[in-house]
């Protein structure tokens, strides 16, 4: 089977891709590189129920939330290929049997690698359409502060076999499924999942409690979208929806709302200092960020991306 997904690793003026031996990579890891914490070998699925036959899985990845019912198994993003297996059977292990929809939150390969496997093993994919025009093609993801990732076109097993504009109605396991786009975002294809019936919505990465979020700028991804896109579900949804982050723990419809004032907070100083003319460094130094950093953690990504968006 062949692995495509290649991650670069920038040392000083080189680029290093991941295939060099262990040994290296223990040196990396002594360094400090944190995309070596999490092994491979090591990653479990671990899963919360969040409503009858509805499960979020963690594992390696973006967060998966699977809804199991007579009709089948759907899921929302498939993580890496792994984690496939190990996915299946926790389904399996839940009630479930093969995985008949797979629907994909945006392209990011934390979020759409296992998508091959599904495709092999007889998923229907879908996707936002530009998502999956960025399937077919190679990309460059920068992160800022993780290694650079060039992620490679999928196969065909790989890609969506339907896609959508702005909304998508499905009707599976006894319930209305709305995927609903509102503009660039994370990335120029990020689809919210909601699960009317349920009152479950999943965000993708538009959506970060891990963390500050990251903003794919280079490809397209914006702050203003961010806020617009959060602001856009937040109607949808109400104040018992579940929500379901791309990274993190399951949230609630207030911890969303806190999500938009902490970006349009960030994104108001950021902006002001452009219009100041002060540079990246300068509005790095400025601390915009200094109200969330306890909570939040380094803020260095948000700020280079949010800045890059804001002044493209």
């Amino acid at each position: 089977m062949k692995d495509k997904r290649i991650k670069i690793y920038k040392v000083g003026p080189f680029r290093i891709p991941d295939y060099i031996p262990g040994i290296f990579s223990a040196f990396l890891l002594i360094v400090g590189f944190p995309f070596v914490v999490q092994s491979q070998q090591t990653a479990e699925i671990t899963t919360q129920t969040v409503g009858e036959g509805r499960h979020v899985l963690f594992g390696r990845g973006g967060n998966i939330l699977a809804s199991i019912g007579d009709q089948g198994v759907l899921i929302v993003d498939s993580q890496f290929p792994d984690m496939v297996p190990k996915y299946q059977s926790t389904i399996k292990s839940l009630g479930g049997r093969e995985i008949d929809f797979t629907v994909n939150t945006h392209w990011h390969y934390d979020h759409a690698d296992g998508n091959e496997l599904l495709g092999d093993a007889g998923s229907w994919i879908i996707a936002h359409s530009h998502s999956r025009d960025m399937m077919t093609r190679h990309n460059t993801i920068n992160t800022v502060v993780n290694p650079i990732v060039e992620q490679a076109p999928y196969s065909q097993a790989g890609l969506p076999v339907a896609t959508y504009e702005e909304k998508m109605e499905l009707f599976f396991n006894g319930e209305q499924i709305d995927l609903l786009h509102a503009g660039p975002a994370h990335t120029q294809g990020d689809t919210a999942v909601f699960f009317r019936d349920s009152n479950i919505v999943h965000m993708g990465d538009v959506f970060n409690n891990a963390g500050y979020p990251f903003i794919d700028s280079e490809n397209g991804g914006e702050i203003e979208g961010m806020i617009a896109f959060c602001e856009t579900i937040l109607g949808e949804i109400n104040a018992d929806t579940i929500v379901v982050p791309g990274h993190g723990e399951v949230a609630t419809y207030y911890d969303l709302l806190e999500y938009i004032t902490m970006l349009t907070e960030i994104r108001g100083k950021i902006k002001a200092l452009i219009e100041q003319g002060a540079s990246l460094q300068e509005v790095i130094a400025a601390n915009p960020t200094v109200n969330w950093d306890a909570q939040k953690g380094d803020p260095l990504r948000l700020i280079d991306r949010a800045y890059m968006s804001l002044t493209r």
